[in-house]
């Protein structure tokens, strides 16, 4: 194995250093393989192979400190969080965590570190970032419904109270107002949610191939005739239509054909669309959590400033949670997209409240 020391003879800061990577490869490879046992297949296989490489770069520094240390120090902080998270729950979370950690790797920089141990981390970065992908591709319907209509109820209801709360009208209007916010938009959500799934679904249904021809085959010419348009329609190519019409039209001439030659039904993926209902439902609760933290000061009877102030409060923490939660899936900072949340939503409460003072100042 070829080091390139920066000096001749290492430090002891410099054996403190090794030390520190050498805990911290430990708990990294212990990440991928706790995630591990949570997966089969491929995926299983591909973490476990990371946990080897992370061993490649553990005996690395093993063989520059000559020995395991008398005492190992602890690994950081986001090492052992992940080590946490990866042993409880094996998330898409954990993943996306550990690609942010591999693009923070201190290699690039480290004068006793190979140039392939470098390179392996950024390799490793993009392995794990294809493995969050899968995981962000199953999860981005719901993950989307539900940050989104969460977020929605949060920044909506939450410029409905300010708004109305700043033109000096009673607490018990503003409950009402926010009570009333809620429901009218979780209705909206849900009930905008039902058509737009129902929409789809029956534009699937329209573009479904029908059986209407079907008893007129027997009767069709065999050297001409348009039951190969038919297929063509269907997105197959000329060639193999022009086969599957003739198969058929074979086989609708022979009372025991084999179904498996019958004609070719390409219809939606319904199971993709999901159900209307179910749709509905989900946006209706998801907007509505959003929307009662807002309004939660003024149901517990608090009034004035207190009710603002916690009002506030908790919509800022529930705003950075969820960007928190969009970057961290995303791959990008989480912190970036947890404030990002937050200037938007208390932009527009921001807004609203203005506009609260000057109607409450022009009423007064």
């Amino acid at each position: 194995m070829t080091i390139a020391p920066a000096t001749p003879t290492p430090t002891s800061a410099d054996r403190r250093r090794w030390a520190r990577y050498l805990s911290d490869e430990r708990a990294e490879a212990q990440v991928y393989r706790d995630l591990a046992r949570r997966r089969d297949g491929e995926e299983r296989e591909i973490l476990l192979a990371l946990a080897d490489a992370e061993g490649r770069h553990e005996q690395h520094w093993l063989d520059l400190l000559g020995a395991e240390p008398a005492r190992l120090p602890a690994p950081s902080l986001s090492s052992r969080s992940l080590g946490w998270m990866a042993r409880r729950f094996g998330s898409i979370f954990v993943l996306a965590l550990a690609q942010n950690a591999e693009g923070r790797s201190p290699y690039d920089t480290e004068p006793y570190a190979t140039p392939q141990m470098a390179a392996d981390e950024k390799v490793h970065r993009e392995v794990v970032r294809g493995l969050a992908a899968r995981g962000r591709r199953r999860l981005s319907g719901t993950f989307r419904a539900a940050v989104f209509g969460a977020n929605d109820g949060l920044v909506s209801n939450l410029a409905l109270v300010m708004g109305i709360g700043a033109t000096g009208v009673a607490p018990q209007f503003v409950l009402f107002s926010g009570v009333a916010g809620l429901l009218a938009g979780a209705l909206s959500m849900g009930a905008g949610e039902y058509v737009s799934v129902r929409s789809q679904r029956e534009l699937l249904d329209a573009t479904e191939p029908s059986d209407y021809a079907d008893a007129s085959y027997p009767d069709l010419d065999l050297d001409a005739n348009e039951l190969a348009l038919v297929y063509r329609t269907r997105g197959i190519p000329e060639p193999e239509a022009e086969e599957r019409a003739r198969r058929v039209l074979e086989a609708a001439r022979t009372p025991d054909a084999d179904p498996a030659t019958g004609p070719v039904r390409v219809g939606g993926d319904h199971e993709v669309v999901g159900s209307a209902l179910g749709a509905a439902g989900s946006s209706f609760l998801f907007f509505a959590s959003g929307a009662i933290i807002p309004v939660l000061p003024w149901i517990f009877g608090l009034t004035g400033f207190a009710a603002v102030a916690l009002a506030l409060a908790l919509v800022g923490i529930a705003l950075v949670a969820t960007g928190a939660m969009v970057g961290l899936l995303s791959g990008a900072p989480p912190l970036r997209r947890g404030l990002r949340q937050l200037a938007i939503g208390f932009g527009a409460a921001a807004v609203t409240y203005l506009l609260g003072l000057l109607f409450g100042v022009s009423a007064g």
